[in-house]
């Protein structure tokens, strides 16, 4: 018969290991990031691009639907995502950082750069800290250093 002293561990360990074995399996993969980054990245770029403050008037007057343009992009974002993410598999959870962003598009008009930090566990996702970095154009910089 076990002593007393040895009983929690052997109710609590078989319980710890099965409830790490449920997490290592519900581990979201890169596809599954791919499709979380892709819908999230869609429904951020609808949102900016799509506001009277986002896309120059001009392009706006020739999309008719600047948010269904935008959300049907969602399987490239998402694949932009991926390869622009580096994982860290720890086995019962994930965490992708994420750059992507800040390449010019059109004259005047530069993408905003942003980094993410993703959590991927029990089959879901949460964003740890995103943000907007603003970095300088580098028109800008040649400009301040020909001063």
């Amino acid at each position: 018969m076990p002593s007393r002293s040895l009983t929690p561990w052997l109710v609590g360990l078989p319980v710890v290991v099965l409830g790490a074995a449920g997490l290592a399996a519900t581990n979201p993969g890169p596809d599954e990031f791919e499709r979380f980054a892709g819908d999230r990245l869609a429904a951020m770029a609808s949102e900016e691009l799509c506001s009277e403050k986002g896309l120059p008037m001009m392009i706006r007057l020739v999309i008719s639907d600047c948010h269904g343009l935008v959300m049907a992009q969602h399987g490239v974002l998402g694949q932009l995502a991926r390869s622009q993410s580096r994982r860290i598999d720890f086995g019962v959870g994930s965490l992708y950082s994420t750059e992507i962003g800040g390449q010019q598009l059109l004259p005047n008009w530069r993408l905003p750069h942003y980094t993410v930090s993703t959590l991927a566990m029990a089959g879901h996702f949460w964003v740890l800290e995103a943000g907007e970095e603003r970095r300088p154009d580098p028109k800008d910089q040649q400009k301040e250093a020909q001063r």
